[in-house]
C-alpha cells in the first residue's frame, strides 16, 4: 500500500462536508491471491428520493512534482487500472480522480488534456485543499 497523498485528508473532509459517508480508507480491491490494489477513498451517499445509495471511489492526486505531465501520466494509468478492477469487483461504484482546483484550472482545462480526459472517460472531482471543499464534479 502506498503512502497517502498530501491532500488525502482534505478530500476526505470535503466528501464528508458534501454528505458522503467514508466507507473505506483505503478501498482494497483483490486482484489475485497475492496482489491487491488500493484506491484512496470509498464513500456512499443515500439518495432519499429512491432509497438507494450512490457509491464512489476516489483516487487523490496532488500534482506537486516538477512535471505535471508526468504526474498526469501516472494518474491516468492508475485510474484506468482501478476502473477495470472496480468493473470486476464493485461494478456499482463510480471512480473519480480528485485534483486540486489550481491544477484543474492551469492544466486540466488545456485543449489536449481535456481531450485525453474526455476520451479516457475520466471522472474528475475538483476540490479546494485550503477550504477542504468540493468545487465541482465532472463526469
Amino acid at each position: 500500500m502506498s503512502a497517502k497523498d498530501r491532500f488525502h485528508d482534505a478530500v476526505k473532509i470535503a466528501l464528508e462536508k458534501d454528505g458522503w459517508t467514508i466507507t473505506d480508507d483505503p478501498l482494497r480491491i483483490p486482484i489475485d491471491r497475492l496482489t491487491n490494489m488500493f484506491i484512496d477513498l470509498a464513500a456512499e451517499k443515500l439518495i432519499v428520493a429512491n432509497r438507494e445509495g450512490q457509491k464512489i471511489a476516489v483516487e487523490v492526486k496532488s500534482f506537486l512534482s516538477p512535471s505535471t505531465m508526468s504526474d498526469f501520466h501516472t494518474a491516468l494509468g492508475q485510474f484506468i487500472n482501478y476502473r477495470y478492477a472496480l468493473e470486476e469487483h464493485e461494478p456499482e461504484r463510480v471512480l473519480y480522480l480528485a485534483v486540486p482546483a489550481t491544477t484543474y484550472e492551469e492544466f486540466f482545462t488545456t485543449r489536449f488534456i481535456k481531450f485525453v480526459t474526455q476520451r479516457s472517460q475520466i471522472n474528475l472531482l475538483i476540490f479546494d485543499p485550503a477550504k477542504e471543499e468540493i468545487i465541482q464534479w465532472q463526469n
